[in-house]
């Protein structure tokens, strides 16, 4: 079973950073690896993705200020982020998709950012 375990959310000022970590159970560097953040009354949306190939993608609204990585060493993937805004305020999850397209989600954790 795959299990996938977020911390590193917090509140902060805005223009402020923080770095999200996700321990998985399994390998992260033969999976994809993605960020995705739920506001409240919104539907999830993808931020960033890094593919078992090593392809990186981000959302429009955080390409710049954002930043994927993955340590395999740990099996876990980061995602730090800098200059950040109110409207980046939401929960954000951990997802790991195998190569058989199976999808796992972690816990979630919250993301607070004041102005």
């Amino acid at each position: 079973q795959v299990q996938l375990v977020e911390s590193g959310g917090g509140l902060v000022q805005a223009g402020g950073s923080l770095r999200l970590s996700c321990e998985s159970s399994v390998s992260v560097s033969i999976n994809d690896m993605g960020w995705y953040r739920q506001a409240p009354g919104k539907q999830r949306e993808l931020v960033a993705l890094i593919t078992r190939g090593n392809n990186i993608n981000y959302s429009d609204s955080v390409k710049g200020r954002f930043t994927i990585s993955i340590d395999n060493g740990k099996n876990t993937v980061y995602l730090q982020m800098n200059s950040l805004k109110p409207e980046d305020t939401a929960v954000y999850y951990c997802n790991l998709v195998t190569w058989n397209y199976r999808s796992y989600w972690g816990q979630g954790t919250q993301v607070t950012v004041s102005s």
